[in-house]
């Protein structure tokens, strides 16, 4: 049962906090409203470089953002496992192991930032000959690109800081820190590029100083951890055992992301089969899903706290009213968004796309992009479920058998039925996802009962 969360400290002389749409709303709402400030951030970054006149800076704001996400990106199992593991320690109000989970993730953090500085050149080598772009663009990538990779360090540590505060629920501390952030590089962006006339490197450097200021305002938000011993307890830091489990959880989850991610890419590359409209036309869609995404985050991650939390406490009951209500909530969300994306779909296509043809292109495939807040609500929950219970290796080998699905459902659909059948591979992965997790979430509960952990 959990204990009481105080900041970054972890207090057993409170009674166990119920599970209720309270507690749920309160881990989840701030999550949302922190995701809404993302796309801003990307608007005024084109917006500010749109201002210069010319198209090569915003292509190159557009193609070295995407870089460095995508290998950013690949770090992403920082923040799962450490959700799940600093849940599950303060279920088991073990203060010490939650101490050192903070320290563990910012020196992993730490080193793979560090990591990247020294081996950036191969790293962007091999990036643009995967996508090419113009000499222009590609060297004006280059100079913002050899800017903002000095905050690898500090944005891939923060992946674990964002991390342990879910596991805590302190999304109210994450919704501070991305709004310190996302706040920062917009004025950052304004004074640099409109006011100093820094062009593109202005761009890096705002977000620069955002991600290097974001690492201190985090660390300020965790600083009761490091007013104890047990964060430089390093015994306990370096445990072969914990490192190992540690080890094992992100391999797992970095090797089911990996798949996903290859779902997505093959949809784009297959659709590309279909024409330069039709392709567009897609891209345009899958904006939907990013706002999806974004809403869905906020659940996923109350998901990810109240059953780690369970878990870690053995709470069988908690752990599943935990599992329902975020569900609940989830699936009462992505049914509002299926009704706005119905209703609006069609007017948010036509200000996202100003081309006649790929708009009607659009049209036609919105049923589907409807379809999907509903069929997604499964698969998404439930990883969150399995993230806060750590059971990665499930994660991991139902994505394996969700993903062969999906190659079959491909092999079947697309060459009868072009990009219809293309689109309903792409609503048959997200079935497999969820059923498949599903039906390994008996044993979830099993081994919650059981005390077992991973």
């Amino acid at each position: 049962m959990p204990p009481r969360i105080s900041w970054c400290r972890v207090t057993t002389d409170a009674a166990p906090a119920p599970v209720t749409h309270g507690r749920v709303l309160k881990i989840a709402l701030p999550i949302v409203l922190s995701n809404a400030t993302v796309p801003i951030l990307g608007a005024v970054d084109t917006g500010v470089v749109g201002q210069l006149g010319q198209a090569a800076p915003i292509g190159a704001v557009g193609i070295g953002a995407i870089i460095l996400s995508a290998v950013y990106w690949i770090f992403g199992f920082l923040r799962m496992g450490t959700a799940g593991f600093t849940a599950q320690a303060t279920g088991q109000k073990n203060r010490a192991e939650v101490a050192a989970l903070l320290t563990r993730a910012l020196m992993i953090g730490l080193a793979a930032g560090a990591v990247m500085i020294v081996a950036q050149a191969p790293i962007f080598a091999a990036a643009f000959r995967i996508s090419p772009a113009s000499a222009e663009v590609e060297g004006l990538a280059r100079q913002y690109m050899a800017i903002r990779v000095w905050s690898a360090p500090a944005a891939i540590a923060l992946y674990g800081i964002t991390g342990w505060l879910i596991g805590q629920e302190r999304t109210r501390a994450v919704l501070v820190l991305q709004l310190w952030m996302n706040g920062l590089n917009i004025a950052l962006d304004l004074w640099f590029v409109l006011g100093l006339g820094w062009g593109v490197p202005g761009v890096a450097a705002a977000t620069l100083i955002a991600e290097w200021t974001g690492l201190g305002v985090g660390l300020w938000l965790c600083r009761a951890a490091f007013r104890v011993p047990d964060w430089r307890d390093w015994a306990r830091v370096f445990d072969r055992a914990k490192l190992i489990r540690m080890a094992r959880v992100n391999t797992d989850i970095l090797i089911r992301s990996l798949m996903l991610q290859a779902m997505f890419i093959s949809f784009m590359f297959l659709g590309a089969r279909f024409g330069d409209v039709t392709l567009a036309a897609n891209q345009v869609l899958l904006q939907f899903l990013e706002i999806t995404a974004y809403a869905m985050d906020g659940f996923a991650f109350a998901a990810e706290a109240i059953v780690g939390n369970a878990f870690g406490a053995g709470a069988v009951q908690q752990l599943r009213r935990g599992a329902l209500l975020t569900s609940f909530w989830g699936l009462v969300s992505n049914i509002a968004l299926a009704g706005v994306f119905w209703v609006f779909g069609p007017a948010i296509i036509d200000v996202m796309a100003d081309v006649p043809s790929v708009q009607a292109e659009a049209r036609i495939y919105l049923p589907y992009m409807v379809a999907v807040p509903i069929i997604g609500v499964l698969p998404w929950m439930l990883d969150g479920i399995f993230i806060g219970a750590t059971r990665s290796a499930d994660m991991r080998n139902m994505m394996i058998l969700s993903l062969g699905i999906y190659l079959v459902a491909l092999w079947l659909l697309l060459p009868g039925l072009g990009n219809h059948g293309l689109w309903l591979a792409f609503l048959v992965s997200f079935v497999a996802r969820g059923v498949t997790l599903l039906a390994r979430y008996p044993a979830l509960e099993r081994a919650a009962g059981q005390g077992a952990v991973g």
